[in-house]
């Protein structure tokens, strides 16, 4: 069995202030519901729980410590708008479910910050996308036809726009859409673990290692513990396999974010940019760049096939080099700046780009495959997980339910190992102008 395992590498954790951990689970114990995960979807399934029953007991339980899994290691966007895929695929009306779904994740996250003080750089600086040559033009003229037919707000930014706020003449030009946030992501997901309802026990250190299930429920054996529990919600992202579900829906897709220590004022100078502001590629293998609120520029390109769930650590000197070059044609002014942190980051996606939502078994619920878009995606996708474990219909679980679908069978894993590889290379050499 394949454990989550932390490389120490990545920058969000790594620049977080030290904590009490929550303890390891020990014992035996019994509770309603457990949620396997304390990323995006284990943290809001849970607390959704709570409040739906407040009678009951409920336990999330995290493998590493929260923070340091896939949620806490992407790039700090939580995206508003249907994206990439999504954005192309199907009707109008769906979209707007998709907006509407995505908006409300946004204020559920936004109404635990400001009640519990959540220190995550939390800010609605909105998203830029971006091009670099015609290849990305082309792309970014299809996403401006997308965004008025769904009614989208949205400004066109030129290449002298763009470099007042990125501090880069290196794009030609940009879509800026208002309703996107921006934030810390280890450090939002700590703060919403540590804030937890009283009637959510959280163990980090505790990996689940068996579920079996028994008369009335499951029985689900830790390192150092046994939990009897009726049903299970599985946040456990590309995972999930692991556990005995979706092993031939999940495509675990890896990708690589480079970190830069605080600029110096005289490099800031230098810079010429704004602070606090997120670019995604045009072309959906491009690079994402980023300012953080304390001075940090984060650059993420490259992908992996993830076979092996965990950051293969052979691989980040390659990244970090693409990533320096990647850097330098931005930011030539910089070249003195280090990159600090290197690491990787798992998306699970699927072959026909649908995502999953729902019951896998009697008692086992999931969220999966959510195309890279996991913050919003998640976070909502837990939410209605928690609404249909505890028996509440809405509106809002409808519209899930209807813009989720089921992801298409992978072929076998040796097909895999070569096919995914050659598919991302020629990816990569296709999108290399707007990398």
């Amino acid at each position: 069995m394949i454990l989550p395992q932390y490389d120490g590498n990545c920058g969000w954790y790594e620049m977080l202030e030290p904590v009490q951990s929550m303890a390891p689970l020990t014992g035996t114990v019994s509770v309603e519901t457990v949620v396997i995960g304390a990323g995006f979807v284990g943290t809001a399934a849970a607390r959704r729980l709570a409040e739906n029953q407040p009678d009951h007991s409920f336990l999330l339980l995290e493998a590493l410590k929260v923070g340091q899994g896939a949620s806490g290691r992407n790039s700090g966007f939580v995206i508003d708008q249907p994206h990439k895929r999504e954005l192309e695929l199907g009707d109008d009306e769906l979209k707007r479910k998709i907006v509407r779904l995505n908006r409300e994740a946004i204020s559920y996250m936004e109404q635990q910050i400001d009640r519990y003080d959540i220190e995550c750089q939390w800010s609605h600086a909105g998203k830029y996308q971006a091009a670099v040559s015609k290849r990305g033009e082309a792309y970014l003229s299809h996403y401006e036809s997308l965004l008025k037919n769904a009614g989208e707000k949205y400004q066109r930014l030129q290449r002298s726009e763009l470099e007042e706020v990125t501090g880069s003449a290196y794009y030609s030009s940009a879509i800026y859409t208002e309703g996107g946030v921006l934030m810390q992501p280890a450090a939002l997901m700590r703060g919403m673990a540590m804030n937890m309802p009283e009637n959510v026990r959280v163990a980090e250190d505790t990996p689940v290692l068996d579920i079996q299930r028994k008369p009335g429920g499951f029985l689900l054996k830790t390192p150092d513990a046994e939990v009897h529990c009726r049903s299970l919600i599985l946040a456990t992202n590309i995972f999930t396999p692991e556990l005995g579900y979706m092993g031939d829906r999940i495509l675990p897709i890896m990708t690589f974010a480079s970190m830069t220590p605080p600029l110096t004022d005289a490099q800031l100078k230098r810079y010429g940019g704004s602070l606090d502001w997120g670019l995604t590629p045009a072309d959906h293998a491009g690079t994402t760049v980023r300012m953080t609120q304390d001075r940090r520029l984060i650059i993420r390109n490259s992908h992996h096939y993830a076979h092996d769930y965990n950051t293969p650590a052979a691989l980040l000197p390659d990244v970090k080099r693409r990533h320096r070059e990647g850097f330098d044609a931005r930011y030539p002014q910089l070249s003195d700046v280090e990159l600090e942190y290197t690491w990787g980051g798992a998306s699970s996606l699927s072959r026909n780009f649908e995502t999953f939502f729902g019951q896998l078994d009697e008692g086992v619920y999931t969220s999966a495959c959510d195309q890279c878009v996991g913050a919003a995606r998640g976070t909502i996708s837990g939410m209605m997980l928690a609404d249909m474990v505890s028996g509440k219909d809405s509106e809002m679980l409808r519209d899930m339910q209807l813009v989720s679908g089921k992801p298409a069978r992978l072929p076998p894993k040796p097909l895999l190992k070569v096919g995914v590889p050659m598919r991302l290379k020629m990816a990569r050499v296709a999108s290399r102008s707007e990398i």
